[in-house]
């Protein structure tokens, strides 16, 4: 949750404070036993924890479901999880994971997730999407990462929101990157129509045209790196201060950059990212509008990882194409990178998608 108001948590190099026991002999037994489970738990690697099953909010079973105005037929094939597991999940260092697969798309596209809560007190910050629909007889993935700041309001927004409004715009099959650039905006207006606090970044990624074609959208500094040819390839835009034309924007729209000491540059002295959905206190200065990639998937498209910035903080983009290409299953690949970002000492909440693109 880079994004959030406050000093960030989370960068390339993370010092993790801790407090020293008192010399005092009559320091609190109690205080003292959390601090040690505290530094036990940096301190231990996560690799061959118990996953948990996310529970599904759409039960598989070829029911018909109303989405907006698409009727959208639930195969039971399909692991569908919209994600609402990772807000429930259980203590720090117990990560969420799963996976599903497409049948009709070719090449098929399957993929695996894996979330994981930051530091122990602080609620999970991080929702995503990761499912299949049936669209007038056809197969479309959607895919998605939303890292929230000031609360979740306006992440779960997104995750229950922002694919039905892209199919609802009408334009999956003939103009689907226009389509997610027009659900973006509109879904930001009806946030803000219905939320007061918060805010929240997000990378998605839609597999459309029975598997032949990709379109990727971000707000924010959440992530997505297509691994093609083996080289990494970033097909997201970091919207942060740091970079000139953002930093503009922001002052075009009578906002001001502030660098605190030992801080990083923030929009207004708040904001770590220039562009997101929600934070209605600040909209006038920062965007909601997308940066989107329309891309045709061939054979030089091996997969592709999306993170938030508690995952890419942790990475370079190459770095983490090589890790996933050391394993064919994409959960395993997902967990084994959201695990290294937390033994490197990432405070933040932690969220992977893998998606692979397999010739069968």
């Amino acid at each position: 949750m880079s994004a959030e108001v406050g000093f960030a948590r989370c960068g390339p190099i993370s010092v993790v404070e801790r407090r020293r026991p008192s010399s005092d002999a009559s320091m609190d037994l109690q205080g003292k036993e959390l601090e040690d489970a505290f530094d036990d738990f940096l301190q231990t690697p996560i690799l061959g924890r118990k996953k948990k099953k996310p529970e599904l909010d759409i039960e598989a079973g070829g029911e018909d479901l109303e989405q907006g105005k698409i009727r959208v037929n639930v195969e039971p094939h399909q692991a569908a999880s919209r994600g609402d597991a990772s807000a429930k999940m259980g203590p720090s260092g117990e990560a969420i994971c799963g996976g599903g697969q497409s049948q009709s798309m070719q090449p098929q596209v399957v993929w695996g997730f894996c979330l994981l809560r930051g530091l122990p007190g602080r609620p999970m910050g991080d929702l995503h999407v990761a499912e299949i629909r049936i669209i007038h007889g056809k197969e479309v993935a959607f895919f998605g990462i939303f890292d929230s700041h000031n609360g979740d309001a306006v992440a779960k927004q997104l995750q229950k929101n922002l694919f039905n409004n892209i199919v609802n715009e009408g334009g999956v099959w003939s103009d689907p990157a226009g389509a997610t650039r027009d659900a973006y905006l509109l879904t930001d207006r009806h946030i803000l129509d219905s939320t007061e606090k918060g805010g929240s970044t997000a990378v998605t990624a839609m597999v459309c045209e029975l598997g032949g074609r990709l379109i990727v959208a971000n707000l924010g500094d959440s992530r997505a790196v297509l691994c093609k040819n083996g080289k990494a390839e970033l097909v997201s835009v970091k919207h942060d201060p740091t970079r000139p034309v953002e930093k503009a924007n922001i002052e075009t729209r009578g906002g001001h950059v502030t660098r605190f000491p030992g801080d990083q540059l923030r929009v207004d002295g708040k904001l770590a990212v220039t562009r997101a959905f929600g934070d209605k206190e600040m909209k006038e200065h920062i965007s909601a509008r997308p940066d989107v990639a329309d891309i045709v998937i061939d054979l030089s498209c091996h997969f592709l990882v999306l993170g938030s910035n508690g995952l890419f903080s942790m990475f370079d983009d190459q770095e983490v194409v090589d890790s996933v290409k050391e394993t064919d299953d994409p959960v395993k690949a997902a967990r084994q990178l959201v695990e290294e970002a937390r033994r490197r000492l990432c405070e933040d909440d932690i969220s992977c998608i893998v998606v692979k693109f397999q010739e069968v």
